[in-house]
């Protein structure tokens, strides 16, 4: 029937037919073989609906070959082989679907496993490159091209896993009019990798890039609102993991420099991993020009809050103000204070450079925190 294979119906038909002619049912040993075909089905990747319509199918022709039962003048008697019959179809089509789905359901966890495995491997990117090239092919992934990793991290718990990921997938893929996609979870993250070497058609009417498409998807999710850094292209199975390594960095800094924008891009950050590089260097600075702060009442973290509103808004006192829902005047006084117990001035030019970049080195380590004097 179709492209099910006739093999799959195994003793059934003789079954049927001694039902009809003697009415017998199928004992436990006959009903286990039809499981096995069921498993068999599931393996061959034929779908449950098929099987089933090949066995009742199987069974229609059956009776219809007969004759010496369904031309019989005695109702009684066709009305007995015909329950014997429907007693068969059904026991083994319960005990065929029965199967299958056991084999199914253990096949998608068996999946899920390589998956998740496969997935851990890859942006480790420690894994035997011959390898992991054999295992990406199952999964549509040509370790040959360009990729980029973009990582989503919801405000709350991430939850509707299944459902959401699945949803996500055939939208990144539909965006990026390639099967080159791989959308997971991973350390209560969504990753979505896709291919960076081609034209992506979905960019000419909808999003322009895959950050801006996975926000979009995202939107209405629960556990929202969400976050989403992009890592670069970068080629090969060793650039995945790179372009994961960026994303996930940049999910950290984000949250650390307490950025306001739910997008974040890899080339946005340079500067901030540049700063890091020494960061003994780094901590040295912001003790020296912000150390004094913890010495003021309330601590150092409401003056560094203000610092870092009054670099975000461009310098501007009254915007400061706004954003920290406090009177222009109380601002001016904070900036006075952090003079006064720093000695440098935030609003003089010529030292704005030094003490913004000790506010963001501050962000970037976890001071006030973190105490250096106890690292040293």
């Amino acid at each position: 029937m179709g492209n099910v294979p006739i093999e799959l119906l195994g003793d059934y038909l003789p079954l049927l037919a001694e039902a009809a002619v003697s009415g017998r049912k199928p004992d436990a040993v006959e009903l286990d073989a039809v499981g096995l075909l069921g498993r068999r089905a599931a393996e061959l990747g034929v779908s449950a609906g098929s099987v089933v319509q090949l066995y009742l199918s199987a069974a229609q022709q059956l009776w219809q070959h007969l004759p010496a039962v369904v031309r019989s003048r005695d109702s009684e008697v066709v009305r007995t082989a015909a329950a014997a019959v429907l007693h068969v179809v059904d026991e083994a089509v319960a005990r065929l679907v029965e199967a299958y789905t056991d084999a199914r359901r253990q096949m998608v966890r068996w999946e899920e496993t390589l998956r998740r495995e496969f997935i851990e491997d890859l942006l480790r990117g420690d894994a035997d490159v011959g390898r992991l090239v054999e295992r990406a092919e199952p999964f549509g992934l040509d370790m040959t091209r360009q990729h980029q990793v973009a990582l989503a991290a919801p405000a709350g718990r991430l939850t509707e896993t299944e459902a959401t990921i699945s949803s996500l997938e055939r939208a990144v893929v539909h965006w990026a009019g390639d099967r080159d996609v791989l959308v997971a979870t991973k350390d209560g993250w969504i990753v979505a990798i896709t291919p960076a070497d081609t034209d992506v058609p979905g960019a000419r009417t909808g999003p322009k890039t895959l950050g801006d498409l996975l926000l979009k998807e995202l939107e209405h999710s629960r556990g929202g609102p969400w976050r989403v850094t992009v890592g670069r292209p970068y080629l090969g199975s060793y650039g995945i993991a790179r372009s994961y390594e960026e994303a996930r960095e940049g999910l950290t800094m984000a949250v650390r420099l307490r950025l306001d924008s739910p997008l974040i891009q890899a080339e946005q950050l340079l500067i901030y991993r540049v700063l890091l590089r020494d960061q003994p260097a780094i901590a040295d600075l912001v003790q020296s020009v912000l150390g004094q702060l913890v010495r003021a009442r309330g601590g150092a973290e409401p003056l560094l809050t203000t610092l870092d509103a009054y670099f975000a808004t461009g310098s501007v006192t009254t915007e400061t103000a706004r954003r920290l829902h406090l009177s222009v005047r109380a601002v001016t006084y904070r900036l006075d204070r952090i003079k006064t117990l720093t000695g440098y001035d935030p609003t003089d030019p010529a030292q704005r450079f030094t003490i913004h970049a000790a506010v963001l080195g501050a962000r970037l380590l976890g001071w006030p925190e973190r105490d250096f004097t106890v690292d040293r």
